[in-house]
């Protein structure tokens, strides 16, 4: 059996187990945490990241590959238009949320999660590169209903887990939600996304993640 290493705080670890259940593939779970520096976890994911899974043939990392060797191993249902266009839509979504807007935003992070800080001249950047990956993100984006279109996809494994961060960091660093700003009405297709048993489970487990975390804290 599949088993999905990681952590449920994990955004990148929820877009993984989201499409797991979507596509009713049976796994286990290992609660694995980050910058481990011990050689099992090396040899499974070697900057040690999470999340990453292991196989009957071996051990895989980086959320994205892992969606497309699901989507190759566990074909039904599709995440994944059967049309290479419309495919290739899709990637070209979860390349904008992955890389242009959580991976920048997540420089907010330190300080919006955890206390630290960020120099003015680095939040400034960052909200400039946000303000422009934004505005281009709302001319792919499509949420009608879905974020690619009228199917649930691997972009809405990737959104539905990643905007209500990008939206919060950005609250608690500028007192602004960029993504609103930028006219991006996320709230109603996180709420639509979230009626769905997969993402519910999710969300209960990423809650029960942060209650253990806070009490031990």
């Amino acid at each position: 059996m599949l088993v999905l290493c990681g952590s449920a705080i994990s955004n990148y670890y929820n877009k993984v187990k989201l499409a797991l259940l979507e596509k009713g593939v049976p796994f286990s779970e290992e609660h694995v945490g980050t910058g481990g520096s011990g050689e099992e976890l090396l040899g499974a994911s070697p900057l040690a990241k999470i999340p990453f899974i292991r196989t009957e043939r071996g051990p895989l990392c980086e959320s994205q590959v892992i969606l497309e060797y699901i989507e190759a191993a566990y074909p039904a249902p599709p995440l994944l238009p059967a049309e290479p266009f419309a495919a290739a839509k899709v990637r070209e979504l979860i390349a904008f949320v992955d890389l242009h807007l959580e991976l920048v935003a997540r420089e907010l992070y330190p300080k919006a999660f955890f206390g630290a800080q960020v120099s003015e001249d680095n939040a400034a950047r960052i909200r400039k590169s946000l303000e422009k990956n934004i505005a281009a993100f709302k001319r792919l984006a499509r949420f009608a209903p879905y974020l690619a279109g009228d199917t649930f996809t691997q972009a809405d494994c990737t959104a539905w887990n990643s905007l209500p961060l990008v939206s919060m960091a950005t609250k608690a660093v500028y007192g602004e939600d960029l993504l609103a700003a930028g006219g991006i009405d996320w709230k109603p297709y996180v709420r639509f996304i979230g009626e769905r048993p997969s993402a519910q489970k999710v969300a209960a487990d990423r809650k029960a993640e942060q209650a253990r975390i806070a009490t031990r804290a």
